[in-house]
């Protein structure tokens, strides 16, 4: 049905997209991690998604309600993974949770607690598959990093915090980074390219010098310099990236509107009086789509690449915000935890080999020269 409201031209692109199956089959896979990822919250989380005390049910995963609620003390937020909250929930509110909360949850599972408390007051907690966040410090018993096992899939951190809730977390982060980056940068850079090719003389002869120079600006030092001024935080880093990745794009679509703005049907563009701005991003601009998307699967990767960079340096994103550079400086500094190194590995690897299959995908799609049977 979607195929209905597409042009002939698109439906061909979509059906050569489709016909790609390597291309196809990892859109169809990145869509479903990156999705499942944007609800992050639900998959890993040290809230519960849903409680139900004494007859009522409550959303901590949406709401904050103090340990007061469920009989406790503490009119600060109730702390759920904390035994004695979680006894006072199932048991109703006993006194007994403060003296023997575990013997109450076990009482509560094998059934022996319906003795002395009415089903209308036992309760119950709904946790995510993953029952930590992605800054949860958790009581592991010992040293950390600890090794993978059943309570964490992937090992914890040199801070005890979930690697698995870490990685989820991270992946979001990082995909929506580089899409936010990639989307600024190309309407940029576009843009700026197509004045210069469609226009040329003087202002070709001017961009160029600006462009010159600002390639030349060391933008890591600039980084380093803002990073020490100011705290760095999600989207200060997306206005540093762009302001020194838009011109990534410049020279590509600069040299495709220089060669297509004398063709035939430019000159009748312009005979017939339409516009510079219609002929530029109406007629000459989709001829000129199949070199642009061939340079975004290096902007993509690169941004998520020079995240992860600026985060192993230390001058990304603040060290508790859930980055995968950040676990690739632990696995470095930790190397006698080898599950670090792997996980940030194969982490990247995926991410980064799905982003180029798709766009690989795309670039041949709106190749006009190809087509898939």
């Amino acid at each position: 049905m979607a195929l209905v409201t597409l042009s002939p031209l698109n439906r061909r692109r979509w059906r050569n997209f489709r016909s790609n199956r390597r291309a196809y089959w990892s859109l169809v896979i990145f869509a479903i991690l990156y999705i499942l990822s944007l609800g992050a919250e639900l998959i890993a989380n040290d809230r519960p998604l849903l409680v139900q005390y004494r007859g009522g049910f409550y959303t901590p995963i949406l709401n904050f309600y103090p340990e007061t609620a469920f009989g406790g003390d503490f009119r600060t937020e109730a702390v759920y993974r904390d035994v004695e909250v979680q006894c006072l929930i199932v048991s109703g509110g006993l006194d007994r949770c403060w003296d023997d909360p575990e013997g109450v949850i076990a009482a509560a599972q094998d059934g022996s607690l319906a003795e002395s408390v009415p089903d209308f007051d036992r309760g119950w907690l709904v946790w995510p598959p993953v029952p930590y966040a992605y800054n949860t410090v958790n009581d592991i018993g010992g040293s950390a990093p600890s090794p993978p096992d059943s309570d964490h899939l992937l090992g914890t951190d040199d801070t005890a915090r979930d690697v698995l809730a870490r990685v989820i977390y991270g992946f979001r982060l990082s995909v929506t980074f580089a899409l936010i980056v990639t989307f600024l940068t190309s309407v940029i850079g576009i843009a700026a390219g197509a004045v210069q090719g469609f226009f040329g003389g003087l202002i070709d002869l001017l961009f160029q010098r600006v462009i010159e120079l600002w390639g030349a600006t060391p933008s890591l030092y600039i980084i380093i310099i803002v990073a020490a001024i100011f705290r760095m935080d999600f989207w200060l880093l997306v206005f540093l990236m762009t302001l020194f990745g838009w011109t990534a794009l410049v020279g590509v679509v600069r040299a495709e509107f220089l060669r297509a703005r004398n063709f035939e049907y430019v000159r009748a563009a312009r005979a017939l009086g339409v516009g510079s701005g219609t002929i530029m991003f109406r007629h000459v601009l989709p001829n000129a789509m199949v070199a642009t998307l061939t340079m975004l699967p290096f902007i993509v990767t690169g941004t998520i690449g020079g995240l992860a960079a600026l985060d192993f340096l230390g001058f990304g994103l603040p060290s508790s915000a859930p980055s995968l550079g950040e676990l690739t400086l632990q696995a470095k500094n930790n190397l006698q935890a080898p599950w670090l190194g792997f996980t940030a590995f194969f982490a990247f690897a995926i991410m980064l080999s799905l982003l180029v299959f798709i766009f690989e995908g795309v670039r041949d799609a709106f190749d006009p020269r190809k087509t898939f049977q």
